[in-house]
Order: structure tokens, then sequence, then C-alpha cells
């Protein structure tokens, strides 16, 4: 393919991607695909999909000499919209080399982003990357004539600007990425999945399997571009090849020479093969995405696929590997030590067992081989994922097993050697008796038909899933693959070069994977690839430790920030739409009805903070999380607390976390025996910045609707380098409505507003969660904080107006509601009314405010503050517990949820585009969308029944009797058995006309009266079924 660039003074700017002579004598359509913006919106592209013949490209010039293997989709970074094209690849090999369709597999080298609006970056747009090789992969074809390629005039001695997206080049030039040299086969599917596709797929769908489509986010406008096309243009635009799929992990393919048959003496030559899918839901570098999410995506989670194939037979043998699916992550400088925070230990179940549903509906049954060791960390992570799976199994039964095998103190008894043996022993039957049950997978290779299916896999994992699990993935790899060949031909099992080409390609995969995700190859290689460990395998597993501590801590944040961009999971990115106007219609039609498809449910959130002077708990705390004992139990308990240490050097360096989990119980405790109780509570989430610390406690019945939980922390002291003041963070998602809570301890002292003021904007400008979400991504904020804003009043001022209880005279003189008055801080934030005395300095254990020398002024440091269209402030006030200098604060909030049905906005979406698409020249659309409307299917239901009322019983069914006293009353037809021979009745031996004439003689039950009283109640009992189908729709009148 050749990239042509068109920009003159008579049109817009436009990039044009055509097919070459070469590809065209080859068979590839003789076809172009073109691309300009709109006007007005950089995001929106108009594609057209035309002859080469109907364009004029005497004017247009080649953007780049080199020639372009295929386009990965549309980027949006900025103002700027770029088109990525492969600019570099190297083919791997061929999976079926004598079969009529050929799987060729290629690797991607580099990668190129043209401007599709601006020529600001068309020097810059195939640049080498620095610190990758550019080696020379594919340079043959470039231009002999040097004139005809278009070349930005230079300018005069101005620095060339980094392009926008250099990151981007950077990752995808890595040569981690894979893609299919021909449209007829899906590299992203394993064997069984990609044959099962292939035979139900219909010519207007691309199958791929989406865990693995890398590209899903910059593709997604070209793949529905694609859709919308005829039959003909789709099967014309796969054959040009203009569209490519990418994966990221590994491929490697080996051809290898085996011993004779007795019947010929030709050598069979057969493929080896491996490729590693690497998942791209929750992808990312090391140290920065560990565990789980809520929708049950891991991190590092690949599928390894080893691929042996005849001309007789296609063997197939796949694993998985993924981080421990819990919620746990390490933070800080991390070292040789690794510090494990698990940060949802009473609420990863779910999402636990949203993971292994995945799992069992992809490959059918699973068995977990963990590799944890018993030091401190890995040992507290394998026991929670011990405990987590055996309550998983009673929900998934025997469909889903562990092995715990400690590879480093097998390692350390019995040398590498002996793993290989262990691991696969009677002592190990969780792994010993799966190899034999989950088998393999078979194909026969002239016919494509299913031989056998592999029925379950074995997912392992260790810390990072790397360098061990790799080590144990290749061991029962090769048994798989041992156990086929002793099937078919026993003496291929003792073949060296099948043994060490095997050997090979789990080594460089290991490595592979190693680099994407921590940066190194992987250790314990060298053992891999020869079987022997060497001193040079042991200096060199030694320095990838050192790389891999620095690149992990000190450059891995900027890589996870690319990746994130090129995933689309930053907030603030806008994906590419190709201009389609009748789906623009659709979307727009869709963001206004948003109430037809949802609804809103009522929610109460508890928030509550606390300056705690570093004491331990030492009073009940009822009072303060349970103020209106007869009011509804909230949904969300979110705690704030501020010098939960003490804050002197040795905690500001080494913050303890036993004080935060000595509060934590507490609060267990208070919420388990609190009177009355009604509901149970979890921890949901917690974190700590040195002295300051934020806890969510969430209702059981709950749990399941509450996603997306993220937390993060900013320091402030000494200019943001100490975490002595700062701010901690959680985010959520309930149900479809987004939360941010926040607290946080700004600078002290009476006259230090600006330093406040200051201490605001650090934490709203740099307080970031994963994916570019900021404080102000939210739809509801609340800051529960320590502000430490004073009253601009004399000492003897304040405590003379508390005395009489002048109030507002106190208000009016704060700190925090005068900046916010100025709006210089909290911008569009609201507090309850100040109708509770300050809540600084008072002597411990007392009712006084401060007698020490230093007799501190009263204030109001301790606030709650909000934001969010669907916050109700219900109760706003303090409590009076006595065990710090601080009283805490509380606040109650009505929240309005709201819970979009997916299928009733797939329905309605349908109904808007079909409508569209039916509405002709004479019809104004407005008003035909207007008419349209969903049948509510619960409208349709009776009331719901109660202890006092039921549907079924009314006025005129008392105690829910229905009699049809005519049914009885009826004559009977019939006095003698019904089953006695009757020549008037059809006999067994009767024809079906007979039957049929006789059926139609019987007289049909009356049908059952309905009562009148309530016209929009359903008939009695049995009720009525709630269908689960996407609702019926029609148009009003």
């Amino acid at each position: 393919m050749h990239l042509y660039l068109k920009d003159d003074l008579l049109s817009q700017r436009t990039l044009i991607l055509t097919t070459t002579p070469e590809e065209e004598r080859d068979g590839s359509p003789n076809r172009a695909l073109v691309f300009r913006v709109t006007e007005g919106n950089v995001a929106k592209v108009v594609v057209e999909f035309i002859q080469k013949d109907e364009l004029d490209l005497t004017s247009a010039a080649r953007l780049t000499s080199r020639r372009i293997r295929g386009c990965l989709g549309l980027i949006n970074v900025g103002d700027d919209t770029f088109l990525a094209v492969i600019l570099s690849a190297t083919e791997v090999g061929n999976l079926r080399p004598a079969a009529s369709k050929p799987e060729g597999v290629a690797r991607i080298h580099e990668v190129g982003f043209f401007c599709l609006n601006s020529n600001a970056w068309d020097e810059t747009s195939s640049m080498p990357i620095e610190g990758l090789p550019i080696g020379s992969y594919d340079r043959s074809d470039d231009f002999t004539n040097r004139n005809d390629v278009y070349q930005q005039p230079p300018p005069s001695s101005a620095p060339v600007l980094e392009h926008p997206c250099a990151p981007l080049m950077k990752i995808l030039s890595s040569g981690t990425f894979y893609y299919a040299l021909s449209p007829q086969w899906d590299i992203s599917s394993r064997l069984v999945k990609r044959r099962i596709n292939e035979k139900s797929a219909d010519e207007e769908n691309q199958m791929y399997d989406d865990r693995f489509l890398w590209n899903a986010f910059i593709v997604r406008s070209l793949l529905d571009f694609r859709q919308n096309l005829d039959r003909n243009e789709r099967d014309e635009i796969d054959r040009c090849q203009f569209i490519v799929l990418a994966i990221q992990g590994y491929a490697g393919i080996f051809t290898v020479p085996l011993s004779a048959p007795p019947t010929s003496g030709m050598p069979v030559i057969a493929t080896i093969a491996l490729i590693s899918r690497l998942g791209w839901k929750r992808a990312g570098t090391r140290f920065n995405t560990r565990g789980i999410d809520d929708d049950g995506n891991c991190a590092n989670f690949v599928e390894t696929e080893t691929i042996f194939n005849t001309d007789d037979a296609n063997f197939s043998y796949v694993q998985v590997r993924g981080s421990v699916p819990l919620f746990w992550e390490q933070q800080g400088l991390q070292t040789f030590g690794q510090r494990i925070q698990i940060t949802r230990p009473h609420a990863s179940q779910p999402a636990f067992e949203a993971h292994f549903a995945n799992l069992l509906e992809e490959y059918n049954s699973v068995h977990a081989i963990n590799l944890l060791g018993t030091k401190e960390n890995e040992a507290i992570l394998a026991s929670s994922y011990r405990k987590h799976l055996d309550a998983a199994r009673t929900v998934f039964g025997d469909n889903i097993g562990i092995t715990n095998f400690d590879f480093h103190n097998c390692v350390r008894i019995g040398g590498h050697e002996s793993v290989t043996s262990e691991i696969t022993s009677r002592r190990f039957e969780g792994v010993h008796n799966n190899i034999d049950k989950f088998g393999y997978t078979l194909f026969d290779a002239s016919s494509n038909e299913l031989v056998i299916e592999q029925s379950g896999i074995f997912r392992t994992n260790c810390l990072d899933c790397l360098d061990r699990t790799n080590f144990v993935q290749d061991i029962l790899s090769w048994a798989s693959l041992e156990q086929y060949l002793c099937v078919v031909r026993r003496e291929w099992t003792t073949s060296m070069s099948l043994r060490t080409n095997h050997r090979e390609l789990w080594a460089e995969n290991g490595d592979a994977l190693s680099r994407i995700y921590a940066g190194t190859g992987a250790l314990n290689t060298s053992y891999t690839r020869s079987g022997k460990r060497t001193l040079a395998g042991v200096l060199s597993d030694a320095t990838k430790s050192v790389s891999r501590a620095y690149i992990n801590n000190f450059q891995d944040k900027g890589k996870q920030t690319a990746i994130d961009m090129f995933l689309g999971n930053l907030s603030y990115q806008r994906p590419v739409t190709i201009h389609d106007p009748i789906h623009d219609t659709v979307n727009m039609a869709l963001f206004q009805r948003l109430p037809e498809y949802s609804t809103i449910k009522d929610g109460v959130i508890f928030v509550g903070t606390w300056n705690l002077n570093g004491r331990p708990p030492s009073e009940s705390l009822l009072p303060w999380l349970f103020p209106l004992p007869d009011s509804e139990e909230p949904d969300l308990l979110v705690i704030g607390f501020q010098e939960i240490v003490q804050l002197n050097a040795q905690q500001i360096l080494q913050t303890d976390p036993e004080k935060k989990r000595i509060w934590e119980q507490a609060i267990m405790e208070a919420l388990k025996h609190r009177p009355g109780k009604r509901s149970d509570y979890i921890l949901l989430r917690s974190e700590q910045l040195v002295g300051t610390a934020l806890v969510i406690f969430v209702k059981s019945t709950v749990l399941h609707f509450i996603r997306n939980v993220e937390a993060t922390t900013r320091k402030t002291g000494l200019r943001g380098m100490s975490g002595n003041k700062g701010a901690v963070a959680i985010r959520l998602d309930y149900h479809d409505t987004s939360f941010c809570f926040i607290t946080a301890h700004l600078a002290a002292g009476q006259s230090n507003v600006e330093e406040r003021n200051s201490d605001y904007h650090t934490i709203v400008e740099g307080l970031h969660f994963l994916k570019g979400k900021t404080i102000d991504s939210h739809d509801n904020i609340i800051w529960l904080a320590d502000t430490n804003y004073r009253i601009d009043l004399a000492n003897e001022n304040v405590r003379r107006l508390l005395d009489s209880d002048e109030l507002d005279v106190l208000v009016a003189a704060d700190q925090l509601k005068n900046v916010m008055d100025s709006q210089l801080v909290f911008v569009g934030y609201e507090e309850g009314p100040l109708t509770f005395q300050p809540t600084y300095k008072y002597d411990i254990f007392t009712q006084r405010y401060d007698t020490s020398e230093k007799q501190r002024a009263p204030a109001w440091t301790d606030r709650i503050l909000y934001r969010g269209d669907q916050l109700s402030l219900k109760v706003y006030s303090r409590a009076e517990l006595i065990g710090s200098d601080h009283r805490p604060v509380y606040a109650m909030f009505n929240a309005l949820v709201r819970v979009v049905d997916n299928a009733r906005r797939e329905a309605l979406r349908r109904l808007l585009l079909q409508n569209i698409m039916s509405t002709s020249s004479n019809e104004k659309l407005d008003e035909k969308l207007a008419l349209l409307s969903l049948v509510n299917e619960r409208d349709m239901l009776p009331p719901p029944s109660s202890e006092e009322e039921q549907w079924w019983v009314d006025d005129d069914h008392p105690d829910g009797v229905y009699v049809t006293d005519d049914l009885f009353d009826r004559p009977r037809k019939r006095t003698g058995n019904p089953f006695d021979s009757d020549s008037s009745v059809s006999s067994p031996s009767s024809s079906d006309e007979e039957l049929y004439t006789d059926a139609l003689s019987l007289v049909a039950p009356p049908a059952v009266a309905q009562s009148t009283k309530s016209t929009f109640r359903k008939p009695p009992p049995p009720p009525p079924s709630r269908n689960t189908k996407p609702p019926s729709v029609t148009n009003s009148p």
C-alpha cells in the first residue's frame, strides 16, 4: 500500500491509502481508502472506500516513501487526529504451509502516525523513535525518485517538537505486536474457536476474540464503517487488508523434520508454534497494574497456545496466566522486597467469581496452579486466594480447583530440575489428574473436522506471572504434546530438534512477556533453553533483577500513560468517529431519552470526618456513625481521619498502617454490635497517607452494584514532598453514577489562608486516578476534611460570642466561607449551615475549649463540602465524642443513583435506527421519532406484594379464591371411563384425520373471568412471567 497526501488551496487536507500495482497483480482489488476530518470537529472523520481509478492523484504526493502494511486505526490526541499505519513488519512464519489457506503471522516493527488535519507533524510522523533499533527491516521498496515523496519545507533553525504520538510509536514499534498476513484467519482466537467461527460466521461480521484485540479502541470506527458496506465491498476491503487487527504478546514458529513413517521414506515436515495473546482489558506495567477489576479482568492475563501441525492433523494446547484475581497493589518505591496491600480484603468475592465465571464460560473447566511462596507477603496473598476459591466452589463446584506449589522452596531443595518431576507427580493430584482429564484439541487437517477438544485449562500464577509461571507452563505444554505424540508416533517424543525448538519457543515467550510487563527479559530462561543452570545464567538473572527495579520504579508511569492512551482509557480522550449522520442522530436521541431506559434509585450515604490527634479508640462510635437510630441505614459509610498517627519524623518517613487497622476494627465492632441492626456492612476500601486515612464501608446488599473502586493520594507538605499534610481520595461507581470522596489535612496556622488555598489547588490539580480520571471527572464529589480554616476574630471575642450563642457572627468571619464566596477555592461546592459549635480545639476528654498555654481560638476546622446534582443534604452536625482535641463531624446525604437498563437501551437504539432508515422524504424525522415509545413490561405487572397486601386478593376474590361456577354446572358429555373402547371415540388406531376431527368437536373450556375492579392488573395466579428478552416496541398513536 501507498499513503498519499492531497493538501492544496482547492481541497481539504486528505490522506489516501491505495493498493499498489504489485498487490493488484497478486489479486488485491484496485481500491483506495480516503480520510479527511469534518469541519468544526477534528474527532469526526469522513471515510470513503472507492475505486482507485476514480481518484485524481496528479496533485497528490507520497506522504512517506515506506510501503504501508495496513491501517491500525484512528486516534485523537489533543486538537489533532492521526491515522496509525504499519510502516515495517516481517513475516514470522506460516502455521500451515501445506494448507490451501496459509496462516501466516507478521511481527510489527514500526508504526507511523500521520495527522489528518495539520501539516505540523509531517516531518516527525515516521521518524525513528529514540531508544528503538530501526535496522533495515523493510526499506527495499523505497522510491528511487525521491522528488515524488512529499517533503515539508524545513523550518528555519526551529527545534523539532516531539510528535504527540511518540509514546505510542515507541510501544507499537517495540516488536511485541503481531497480525495475520491474510484475512482468511484470525490470530486473536485459539484454534478451536477459530474453526468454529469460520464455520458459523456470516460474511457481514468479522470474527475475533475481543479480549486480545489491542487496537480495538482506535480501529472500532473503521470496523463499524466496514460493517455498513455492502457484501461485495466488505469482501474487497478485507482482500485489500486496509484494516489490520493486532494482538500483543509473542508468536514464534519453527519447521521441524521428523522421522518418516514405515510406509514412506520421506521425512514428515511439521511446524511447532507458540502464540501468546496478552489481554488488554486490564493492561499495564508491573507495579501500576496488579490484581483484578470489578468486571473480573486481571492484570497480565495471557492465553498461550502451543500448536503442532503436520499434513495429517492440527494439535492445539491452551493455558492461561494472570495476576492473583483479588484487589491488591504495590504502592510507593519497591526494591527487592515485595510490599503487598490487599486493598479490598472483604469485598473481592464478586469480582473473583466474575473472573472464574468468564474463564468457565470460555474454557469449561479451570484448575489454578498457585506458585506463590511462604514469605510473609506472598503467603498472605496465597492464603486469601485459597480462601476466595474455596468460597467460589460453592457456586462453581468441581469445575474449579487449585494446587499450591511453592516454586522457590522446591528449587531450594532440589534445584530447577526437581520442578519438572514434582509438578506433574502424583503428589500434586490436581495437576497430575487434570493433564489427562483436560487433554488437548485435535483437528483432522484434510477435512478440518474436530477430532477431540480440550475440556479445561490450567491457570498458572506467581507474583508477577512471569518467570516462575513461564517455567511451569513450559513443563505442562511439553507434557501435553508428549501425550499426543505417544498416540500418533512414539519415536517423535525423543526428537531432539522438536524438544529443543519447544524449549526455545518458551524461552523467547518468557522474555517477550517479561519485557512487556516488567521491562526486562525473564529470569530462568537460560535453564528453559538448555535444561541447565549455569553461572552465566545466574549473573544474567541478577542483572535483570536490578534493571527491573529501576525501570519499574522510575520509568513505568510514563509507559502506563501511553498504554492507557492507546487503549482509550484516559478520561479526557475522545474516540474518533466516522461521519455517519444516521448513527449520530440515533446517539443524540438516545442521550435525550435517557429516562426511557434508566431508572432512579434512592440511596443514602453517611460521611464523617475526625481529626484523632494520634489517639486510639476510647469510646463508643455509635453516636457519630448512627446519629439518627430510627432513620434508614446508609448504603455507604465514608469515614475520613486526620492525624491517625502522631505526625513525627519517623511516621512521615515510614507510615505505620497498624493504627489504621485498629480504627477499622473499632468501626467494624461498632457496626456489628449496634442496637436495632438491620444490615451487615463490609469494608470496601481504605487508603492512608501518613496521618490522613479514608475508609469506606458498604452495605452487603449493595456490594454487587459497586464497581471500579480506586484510591490515590497527594502530598502537600513541604511543597508536595512530605505527607504530613495532603489528601486521600477514593472513587467508585454505584450502579451507573460515579462518586469521588476526598479526605484532606490542609496547612495549619491562624493566618495561613494562602497556604491552605494553595494546598487545595495542589490536590485538585495533582490528584489523579487510573486512566486519567481526576476529581472533576465524577458526577458527585464530597470533601470530608480538616481544612484548618479558622475564624478571623480574636480569641477572646470568639469565646465571648460562643458563650452568647451568636454563631451567625462567627460564621460571617469564617475563613472558608469567605474564600468560597470570593471563588478562590471550592468553586461550585456547597456546605450545610453551621448550626453546631466549632469543633476545634478542646482539652482532651473534656467539653472545654483549649486551656493550654497557647489558648488556640475555637474554629470550624472540620468540614464536609459537596458538589453534584444527585446529592441532597439531609443532616449536617457534629458528634459529642471527647477522645480527641477535635469533635467529629458528620453529614447524611440522599443520593439519586441512576440504573441503566442496557437491554432496553439497545432495544430503543434499534427502534430509532429502524425508523430513521425507513423515513421517507415527505416525513418530518423529529416528529416521527417523538412518537416512538417502548412498551415498558414493568408497567404491565401487578403491584408488588407485601405481608399486608397481595395482588391476587381483592374485594371480588377474598382470600385469593377464584371460582368459576359455570364450569361445574355444564352438563358432562361422557359418563363412562374415557379410556374404555367406544366406537364413537377415536381409538389408538385412528387416523390422524380422525383424531383432528374429533379434537375439533371437543368443547373448549370457558375463559376465567377477570376482576373488573382494577383494570391495570393482570389475571389471577399464576403471576405473569418476567420476560428476560429485550422489551417489545410499538409506535404511539
